[in-house]
């Protein structure tokens, strides 16, 4: 070694930070690390020789849109990525085919092979709002899945037991209730856990409701002679009602690639309790950051809602940029703000079989005013629309036969006379 030149090891460390840097950064709003020791030593390796560690998120493609809830994983997967290890972002395009079991109470309808190649291009145009593109090790688990003989198959089955199997929450309460669980489902954490093998990761990535699997996998790595990857669980966000996880079904979502406006107004209309969830998972503010802003919150020195806009104004300019949150921010302020929208301003729904208007799915804001008891008649209701009483999202409405869309959901303000003012979900 020439005088002067440092040891290869201390030239490897100095590709990453240290440890103690790296498990902070990354423990951030984790749910839990199986086991956090081995993660520890995983990094400490990585450090010393230089090596990035592989990790990698599995995503099945059975819908064509992403929603800020898909996003609390995928941003864990980028501070991975920040460190300098390797982003592996596998599509479970086979996977897809056979229907995660996971969570739901009967077998899931199969998607065809031309859906899963369909969401699955969306998939990645809204993944790289996140992810460098440019580092970013883009895998499909058809790759390998598809070329399994039955020999293999068979093999691979013999590697865990049914008894393990069935120890799952969600086979476990179909077997109580009588209800049926195919062959098949039975297969999907296996074969999924064939993409660990083949990728050799390190850290897989998941939502807590994904634990059984992600276990499944670190199993069967080791059946195949590898160390057995590290796990990293991710909280569920929590949907904009408050109390169940967000959900385009459910309608209470804010999409990735929704209007910069519209993605502005949800997340201002999420409660204060929740919105300390959302700067944890949905932002890189630091956990002591968040505290500072908690305490000052609590003491009275700052004010819940201007949090709440610094929030709405940092994920629109993750995902539009800088000019569209500015702008999605002073539209809102003009709108809602000067106009004193309360910070509890209670939520109500309306669904798309409530329609009574000139098609199936439109209904007249008379007609919604009554069903969301904002008015004791019909004939009440149009009173107030024609004179002036009832603004949605700051528009004064004149006309009784006015449709709202229940085809589109999303959610309105809605101010009916001088006391009356809610949200309304269209789900």
């Amino acid at each position: 070694m020439t005088q002067g030149a440092k040891p290869k090891t201390e030239m490897a460390e100095h590709k990453f930070k240290p440890v103690d840097e790296q498990l902070a950064y990354i423990k951030k709003g984790v749910a839990e690390i199986i086991p956090e020791n081995e993660l520890v030593a995983k990094l400490e390796n990585s450090r010393k020789s230089g090596k990035p560690l592989r990790v990698y998120l599995g995503v099945d493609p059975t819908a064509p849109d992403l929603h800020l809830g898909h996003t609390v994983v995928l941003r864990k997967l980028k501070h991975f990525q920040d460190l300098g290890h390797t982003a592996v972002f596998l599509i479970g395009d086979f996977s897809a085919m056979i229907g995660d079991p996971t969570g739901v109470s009967e077998t899931r309808p199969p998607l065809t092979r031309e859906q899963v190649d369909a969401y699955a291009k969306t998939y990645l145009e809204q993944v790289f709002k996140i992810l460098d593109r440019e580092k970013t090790e883009v895998r499909y688990n058809s790759e390998w899945l598809s070329k399994l003989s039955a020999e293999e198959i068979v093999r691979l089955c013999s590697k865990y037991s049914l008894a393990r199997m069935l120890e799952r929450e969600d086979f476990r309460s179909r077997l109580q209730n009588n209800q049926p669980i195919s062959v098949h489902e039975l297969l999907y954490p296996l074969l999924t856990a064939v993409d660990a093998v083949n990728l050799k990761s390190d850290v897989e990535l998941g939502a807590t409701e994904q634990k059984f699997n992600l276990l499944v996998h670190r199993a069967i790595q080791r059946e195949y002679g590898l160390p057995g990857e590290a796990i990293l669980t991710m909280p569920i966000l929590v949907g904009l009602d408050g109390h169940r996880k967000m959900s385009k079904s459910l309608g209470n979502y804010v999409g990735i690639t929704e209007d910069s406006y519209e993605m502005f107004k949800k997340i201002m209309s999420v409660s204060d309790s929740l919105m300390w969830d959302y700067l944890k998972l949905l932002t890189d503010k630091s956990e002591a950051t968040i505290r500072d802003l908690q305490l000052n919150v609590q003491s009275g020195t700052t004010n819940p809602k201007d949090v709440k806009v610094s929030l709405a104004s940092e994920i629109v300019r993750d995902f539009h940029g800088e000019a569209a949150s500015l702008k999605a921010a002073a539209t809102w302020k003009r709108q809602f703000s000067d106009r004193q929208v309360p910070d509890d301003a209670p939520v109500k729904a309306l669904s798309k079989d409530n329609y009574v208007g000139s098609e199936q799915g439109k209904i007249y804001l008379s007609r919604a005013l009554l069903q969301l008891d904002a008015a004791p008649s019909r004939a009440e209701a149009e009173r107030l629309i024609k004179q002036g009483a009832v603004e949605l999202d700051g528009a004064v409405i004149k006309d009784p036969r006015h449709e709202i869309d229940l085809n589109r959901p999303r959610r309105y303000l809605l101010k009916v006379g001088k006391k009356s003012i809610f949200y309304l979900d269209v789900k």
